[in-house]
């Protein structure tokens, strides 16, 4: 722990990074998780769809709704960001 702090205490422009995120952070750390829910949603309906070809209309559907949900936790953090 003590050579975290003297690293820190060399490096003061750190402090100065973090005073300027206000506490919103969350708004970055919604946008990689819908990032991430997004591609695992595509990659997931892709591979679905390679196993079971019949059922890529219903699949198709399942994934962009499943996705658009994903992509609105990104506006509820903006929403709480105000």
């Amino acid at each position: 722990m003590d050579i975290l702090i003297q690293l820190l205490a060399n490096v003061p422009f750190v402090f100065d990074l973090l005073a300027e995120m206000e506490g919103k952070i969350h708004v970055g750390l919604a946008g990689t998780g819908a990032g991430i829910g997004v591609g695992l949603v595509g990659a997931k309906a892709t591979e679905a769809v390679g196993r079971n070809p019949g059922a890529q209309g219903q699949i198709m559907t399942i994934a962009i709704i499943f996705a658009a949900l994903a992509e609105g936790i990104i506006f509820i953090a903006l929403f709480l960001v105000n």
